[in-house]
């Protein structure tokens, strides 16, 4: 959504911009409409609210790397993943 266009977000657009709002780093005018789409769309607010409480689970808790196995197999899936969206363009 570029931004000086509208005012009203879709529940897409709530998503899309959850982490920046969570940690402050969006401009005014999207922080306000970030707070009106909240005020009136329940399953918004349920989203943000399960956002805020995993990010305080995982606060504070170490997560351990991967054994090297499995990062290979993970990086190998981004990448074939990369080229087939690239394929589909």
């Amino acid at each position: 959504m570029p931004m000086g266009t509208k005012f009203v977000l879709t529940c897409r657009d709530v998503t899309e911009h959850a982490t920046d709002y969570m940690e402050n780093a969006l401009p005014l005018r999207t922080r306000l409409a970030m707070r009106l789409h909240l005020f009136i769309c329940r399953m918004c607010r349920t989203y943000m609210d399960q956002l805020r409480r995993t990010a305080a689970l995982l606060r504070g808790h170490r997560l351990a790397a991967p054994p090297p196995e499995v990062e290979a197999r993970i990086v190998a899936a981004g990448r074939l993943a990369s080229r087939q969206h690239k394929e589909n363009e």
